[in-house]
């Protein structure tokens, strides 16, 4: 298989379970269809934080897919700040938002921001790559 000139040489993960926080349905089932034929093993969808953290609660998925403006919750990465600081494996988070000035910079630090409209096949490829380190952990590396 040919390599993209520029493309890092990195080993990309499989996409596993895909947990997708996405408040309108329509976008909803077209990246959850994008996932699916990307190699998901399944996808769980929730339209609200609230679900989402029941959703958590239930399951550890590999990889995490946030829309951060929610019709329940206006701060929707605040879900990706808790998730990556309460387990040694938390799951690969990419955003995905209208909005990527909302993010504050120190959580938009967990992982890739997509904004919407973007390409199916960026969100594949970023869903691939290693997690990135949570907050706890840069606290840790900046204090030792």
């Amino acid at each position: 298989m040919a390599r993209r000139a520029g493309r890092p040489k990195t080993k990309d993960l499989p996409l596993g379970s895909v947990l997708l926080v996405e408040d309108d349905a329509l976008i909803a089932m077209s990246i959850e269809q994008a996932l699916l034929d990307g190699g998901a093993s399944a996808v769980m969808i929730c339209s609200s934080t609230a679900d989402a953290m029941t959703a958590l609660r239930d399951s550890q998925p590999d990889g995490l897919v946030l829309d951060v403006h929610l019709s329940d919750r206006d701060d929707g990465w605040a879900l990706a700040e808790l998730v990556n600081s309460v387990g040694p494996n938390p799951p690969r988070i990419v955003f995905s938002t209208g909005a990527p000035q909302d993010i504050p910079a120190e959580i938009a630090e967990l992982g890739p921001v997509l904004e919407k409209p973007y390409d199916p096949a960026d969100l594949i490829a970023a869903l691939r790559q290693p997690p990135r380190p949570g907050l706890l952990a840069r606290l840790r590396k900046a204090l030792a």
